[in-house]
């Protein structure tokens, strides 16, 4: 292989780079200078977003299967390179990525003020917008990262910064009221970090095996020798390797039993910052379920396919029953992901090309609906200093529109037709059902208790009589509204017209069904007498 594949202008690295390098600038700026730190992270973010903008308008989704590829010599004793390459799932992930981080940090504008109390020489503020542009950063290599130990090095990398933003930025909802809030913070932060790193651990043992038994960490050069006969894994082996990788994945994702860490993380963290877990970080877990597992371990992926469909409905009816009888508003947030991530997962492995489509579309749908109703509660709770459901009520009548901004959020939540999720949820079902009609019955129920967490939810907080403590409750400001309005308007654009991501998904989608040599079943329909 040649040293450079791609001898243009590197794409795929600019796009990771300028979020880098803009964390380092960032964290650079005196601390007097607070202001100036949040504007140059949100251009940094709007650079990196144009620069996502150009990946999806070079791509070309009926071309090859990898696009805009790089190739250089890291580590060359062990085989290890730096190579990247994009195929239409990456790059709809890096689309979304880059699009939310500018809604994060401007709906994060002043959660990391110092207090009063703090030094003039600290700097939350600085250190805060550079932790979210260094994930960003590893979120946009991971989704371009070809080379399997490059990309187990960015799949742990960035739990450091995740760690910080939990732990040492934690939500204020309840400062000086809860004397525990730092302990829980940290309690939330350290959950995190020892289950994902539990994940990473055997993750990497299994990296290791497959480079016992490949030669090399090259995805493609693994897949190709895989397909065409010129390596043929032990079954036991590909199977341990499937599930070394499959378990960190899980983690991440997070699927039932492994999801505990989430509604933790989520409660403790800033709504930005949960944001950025749930609609971005999780995402990486799911899209290495299509790109690594199914291409590297075909074999193995359908072997474990119907045990893995029973954890998602697990986790879809489970995380919907919990998020029914939450208190907390972000904790209902964070159980009803652990429910969408349930039908990400049990599409793609119902093996069909409509459920990996939907499950494709649902990665980036669920990150724009989340992004919406999380966004909007954390200007909710705010406001009140509250995240307990019970302490609001009529506040559609004092606020009308960040009341009527929750509404949409929340029915882009349960699917409603029309906004952006309903289609994806659409496909993920009728693909499961094509092949596991009995998973696709089941799942609906998670439909149902959708419709319940969401729109009790909604009645709770929004309707009846105004309390007091919400009577002088502001509505949304210009800022907000400008954090919120593009997301509900991509919800109804989506919703209305998918056809831009499928165009550029549906053929990865082929390729990845190739690589398990399925085919979609075809309906059993009673022959006319």
């Amino acid at each position: 292989m040649s040293d450079v594949v791609n001898a243009g202008f590197p794409l795929l690295t600019a796009t990771a780079a300028v979020p880098a390098v803009g964390a380092i600038l960032t964290a650079a700026v005196p601390a007097a200078r607070r202001t100036a730190a949040k504007w140059l992270a949100l251009l940094v973010s709007l650079a990196t977003l144009v620069l996502a903008a150009l990946v999806a308008v070079r791509f070309e989704p009926g071309g090859d299967r990898y696009q805009l590829t790089e190739s250089h010599a890291w580590i060359a004793d062990f085989g290890v390179r730096y190579e990247l390459g994009v195929d239409g799932i990456g790059v709809a992930l890096i689309a979304l990525t880059a699009l939310l981080i500018p809604f994060i940090i401007l709906a994060g504008w002043h959660d990391a003020d110092p207090l009063e109390t703090q030094s003039k020489r600290w700097r939350p503020t600085q250190g805060f917008f550079a932790l979210i542009l260094m994930v960003e950063a590893m979120v946009i290599l991971s989704f371009e990262a070809t080379d399997v130990f490059l990309f187990y090095i960015l799949f742990e990398a960035m739990l450091i910064p995740m760690y910080f933003l939990i732990g040492g930025f934690g939500d204020r909802a309840h400062a000086g009221t809860d004397e525990n809030a730092a302990a829980q913070r940290s309690y939330a932060a350290v959950k995190f970090l020892l289950y994902n790193l539990v994940g990473g651990l055997i993750m990497l043992a299994a990296v290791i095996g497959l480079y016992v038994v490949a030669g090399n960490f090259s995805l493609t050069e693994i897949a190709a020798a895989r397909a065409s006969g010129e390596l043929d894994m032990a079954t036991n082996t590909e199977r341990l390797l499937f599930l070394g990788f499959f378990f960190a994945f899980a983690v991440k994702a997070p699927l039932w039993p492994l999801h505990t860490w989430l509604p933790n993380a989520m409660g403790e963290a800033t709504a930005p910052v949960a944001v950025l877990i749930t609609a971005v970080v999780d995402k990486v877990g799911t899209f290495a379920m299509l790109r690594f597992c199914l291409q590297l371990f075909p074999e193995a992926s359908k072997w474990a396919t119907p045990a893995i469909i029973v954890l998602a409905l697990i986790s879809i009816v489970y995380g919907a029953l919990l998020a029914v009888g939450q208190r907390d508003i972000k904790r209902l947030v964070a159980y009803a992901s652990i429910s969408h991530f349930g039908f990400i997962i049990m599409g793609i492995f119902a093996m069909t090309s409509q459920g990996q489509s939907g499950a494709t579309l649902y990665m980036v749908n669920h990150g724009i609906s989340t992004a919406a109703l999380m966004l909007v509660a954390g200007f909710l709770i705010s406001r009140r200093g509250s995240r307990l459901i019970a302490d609001y009520g009529g506040v559609q009548k004092v606020a009308p529109v960040l009341a009527g901004t929750f509404l949409v959020g929340g029915l882009a939540t349960l699917s409603l037709p029309g906004l952006a999720p309903f289609v994806s949820e659409f496909l993920v079902l009728v693909g499961t059902f094509a092949r596991y009609p009995v998973a696709g019955i089941i799942a609906t129920f998670g439909i149902v208790l959708a419709a319940l967490y969401t729109l009790v939810l909604y009645q709770r907080t929004m309707t009846g009589p105004v309390k007091e403590e919400v009577r002088a409750m502001p509505d949304l400001k210009v800022r907000e509204l400008a954090v919120v309005a593009p997301l509900i308007a991509l919800l109804l654009f989506l919703g209305v017209y998918p056809k831009p991501l499928t165009e550029i998904v549906d053929p990865a989608v082929r390729h990845t069904m190739s690589d398990v040599q399925q085919k979609d079943p075809r309906p059993e329909v009673e022959a006319a007498k």
